[in-house]
């Protein structure tokens, strides 16, 4: 029996280090998304956000969701720095979470030294 295509979310079970970003999207793993991603303990997912966004709580739900493994959130928030709302601040603070906005750029490079001193770090990554 034929089937169509089937769309599933962008997910890369595992960590890994981000090897490129630019032209709206990332490369990682021998792969490349095109768009956001969030770099969690259980994997890399594909991420709806978009900059601009208003950085919400709702828009870091699956952040929230798997706070168990991170002690750090690094959010790139696109070309500039754009700091968190104090309620999203909260909202990480109770799950024991620190957060660090800074641009993307920077974001990818020092979540990169973090996974590779095995720290308990996680990044939610806005494409530029």
């Amino acid at each position: 029996m034929a089937r169509g295509i089937e769309m599933r979310d962008a997910h890369f079970p595992g960590r890994a280090p981000i090897d490129a970003y630019g032209n709206g999207g990332f490369r990682f793993a021998d792969m490349s998304h095109r768009g956001s991603i969030l770099c969690l303990p259980s994997g890399i997912y594909g991420w709806e956000a978009v900059e601009g966004d208003a950085l919400d709580t709702d828009l870091f739900a699956r952040v929230l969701a798997d706070a168990g493994g991170i002690e750090v959130l690094l959010v790139g928030t696109g070309r500039e720095l754009r700091p968190l709302p104090a309620a999203l601040k909260a909202a990480l603070r109770a799950k024991g979470i620190g957060s660090d906005p800074m641009s993307t750029g920077a974001a990818v490079r020092t979540f990169n030294i973090m996974l590779s001193e095995s720290r308990a770090v996680a990044a939610a990554l806005i494409a530029v």
